[in-house]
């Protein structure tokens, strides 16, 4: 345990000399070994993103882990404000995945596809940025409201259709 000790002190007086590890390790407030794995981690998911090894499965991991785990925490708690914020990046999230679903044949020769994917599914999704609310404010909801009536009558037609079929079968 001694040897560990000391390539961990090692590696600890070498990371010091790096400031933006030092202005992590002051804000973050978690144990600096914590810290160094975490970006550690960060960066050989980011590389093999980058490089395309896994990307879609790992960027599909980041736009799912994370927001599924605090959606689960928000239907635990009794703030309603965190309820909004998720289910706000479920619909954004659903709706990006379905426009990626028609075009990924396209999506797959852009460059850096997957990478890019992470870093927006990432502003989509901290809450630090909120960036689902905003793609929510400025396109989704001003089309849903525009065609609310039409969407409605729609769905009231499906299931009109779906009953009556149903009722034909009995």
């Amino acid at each position: 345990m001694d040897k560990v000790n000391y390539y961990v002190d090692q590696i600890d007086r070498e990371l010091k000399k790096v400031p933006f590890l030092n202005t992590v390790d002051e804000r973050s407030k978690i144990p600096k070994l914590k810290t160094y794995i975490t970006i550690g981690f960060a960066v050989i998911i980011s590389i093999f993103i980058f490089f395309n090894i896994f990307g879609d499965l790992l960027s599909t991991l980041i736009a799912f882990i994370y927001p599924a785990y605090a959606s689960f925490k928000a239907i635990e708690s009794v703030d309603k404000n965190d309820d909004t914020q998720w289910l706000t990046y479920w619909t954004v999230f659903g709706f990006l995945h379905l426009i990626e679903c028609f075009s990924d044949q396209i999506l797959g020769w852009i460059s850096f596809y997957y990478f890019l994917k992470s870093i927006f599914t990432l502003w989509l999704s901290l809450p630090q940025f909120r960036g689902a609310e905003v793609i929510y404010d400025k396109f989704i909801r001003v089309f849903l409201m525009k065609n609310q009536s039409k969407i409605d009558n729609s769905i009231n037609k499906a299931v009109r259709n779906a009953e009556h079929l149903y009722n034909k079968t009995e």
